[in-house]
């Protein structure tokens, strides 16, 4: 059984093993393997312990109260998608307990904030390389750009998908 609950400072070290260990096996062969490496735990600590007073983040409990999985958002951060409002920043799983469906448990607090904010409209960026980006076609979104961003020295691809309308992922 999944719990899914609004995050409070006291699980950014759940949150932060979550962040680290899911780029760590997502982005194996996309991501430079020293940058994976480096990758510090309690630096991640740190910025969920700020950043979650701030609201938009959601975690996901395993039964033993282990957090498996989170999901962060708000008002589109970059300014150049004037036809969308909100924005999914990130959203990671730990790999074994991808593909059962928490990803959409997760998403849907996430839009009916955003809904309640006003907000109707909905990005996600997403690594091409990133497998996960099917979930997010899935669940209707669009591709509507693509750029470059550095990660570790290295250029990658990033896919912009959006949601004209996050209405119908309000109760997925």
């Amino acid at each position: 059984m999944i719990h899914i609950r609004k995050a409070v400072p006291s699980d950014a070290k759940g949150i932060a093993k979550v962040h680290v260990e899911s780029w760590k096996t997502t982005y194996i062969n996309i991501v430079p393997e020293d940058f994976l490496n480096n990758l510090s735990f309690e630096k991640r600590a740190d910025y969920w312990f700020s950043a979650i007073p701030n609201g938009g983040v959601y975690v996901a409990e395993a039964e033993n109260n282990q957090i498996v999985g989170f999901v962060s958002g708000g008002k589109e951060r970059s300014g150049n998608y004037s036809n969308y409002n909100g924005e999914i920043y990130a959203i990671y799983i730990l790999k074994e307990y991808q593909g059962i469906g928490i990803g959409k448990l997760l998403i849907e607090p996430m839009v009916k904030e955003l809904t309640n904010q006003g907000v109707f409209t909905m990005l996600v960026l997403v690594l091409e390389d990133n497998p996960s980006k099917y979930f997010y076609e899935k669940l209707g979104a669009k591709k509507i750009d693509r750029i470059i961003v550095e990660i570790g020295g290295t250029k990658l691809n990033e896919l912009v998908y959006g949601w004209e309308d996050i209405m119908p992922l309000a109760g997925i």
